[in-house]
């Protein structure tokens, strides 16, 4: 059941949307709001200690952890994920290479606030456009 919602969900954005109209909306600072696993089990992410800065080019792109400080600013390290845009079979498809691993994730949906990305386990991450924390 749990593997045909999956399909359904793929199926229903995939038809909905030109994938290669997402590319426009990925650049950016995003952060987690939810994780859907496999199983159904959700979790919720009500506050954040690192987002992610994703910048997408026509065909590479890479993700990079950010630290965001209260003045605005960002702490990061120089570390980042590499990875190859392609659109296959009406999917926009992310392959990630590292030394370490390899993977691909499927973009479900982006626009300007929110993007949703599904991982080969079928877990579905839904971030939100981050939005700096302002102390007046």
């Amino acid at each position: 059941m749990k593997k045909l919602y999956y399909i359904l969900l793929i199926l229903i954005v995939s038809c909905t949307k030109n994938p290669k109209d997402f590319k426009q909306h990925i650049t950016g600072y995003w952060e987690i709001k939810e994780v859907t696993l496999n199983d159904g089990t959700k979790k919720q992410y009500n506050f954040n200690n690192t987002i992610d800065y994703i910048e997408i080019n026509d065909t590479t792109g890479f993700r990079k952890k950010m630290k965001p400080n209260l003045d605005g600013t960002f702490q990061t390290s120089n570390n980042l994920e590499r990875f190859t845009v392609k659109v296959e079979n009406d999917s926009l498809n992310l392959y990630y290479k590292t030394p370490f691993s390899n993977w691909k994730e499927t973009i479900l949906h982006a626009n300007n606030n929110q993007l949703q990305v599904i991982n080969k386990n079928k877990d579905l991450y839904l971030y939100q456009r981050y939005t700096p924390i302002t102390l007046d």
